[in-house]
């Protein structure tokens, strides 16, 4: 199995996580299913940025991501070269260490 390692984030997983995930879940999948509660405003369907991650080991080992969610990574907060929808994010058998980023932009929730 693969392990994706999740760094601490101070409300998702003060802690941190080292979960086991196999080859073709989604990084967002993963993490929901181990009580790590990314928002993912869209359902994990590539129509948002609130499920923003960046990779930062084994970024090179992952299928690159496409026009549309690279369009969509334009608008996250804090984007890094590394960044990618975790939603989009295709478990290989390569691990990965991932940091969830301290804030999101998700409209649907946001007082206008």
């Amino acid at each position: 199995m693969t392990q994706i390692i999740f760094l601490p984030h101070d409300e998702l997983c003060p802690d941190g996580a080292v979960l086991e995930a196999e080859k073709g879940e989604t990084v967002l999948d993963v993490a929901l299913k181990n009580g790590i509660g990314i928002e993912h405003a869209c359902e994990k369907v590539c129509a948002c940025t609130t499920c923003h991650v960046i990779i930062r080991e084994g970024f090179d080992a992952l299928a690159e991501s496409d026009e549309l969610e690279d369009d969509l990574l334009d608008k996250a907060w804090g984007l890094e070269p590394e960044s990618r929808l975790s939603c989009q994010v295709i478990v290989t058998d390569d691990d990965l260490v991932v940091e969830i980023p301290k804030y999101t932009i998700n409209h649907a929730s946001e007082d206008h």
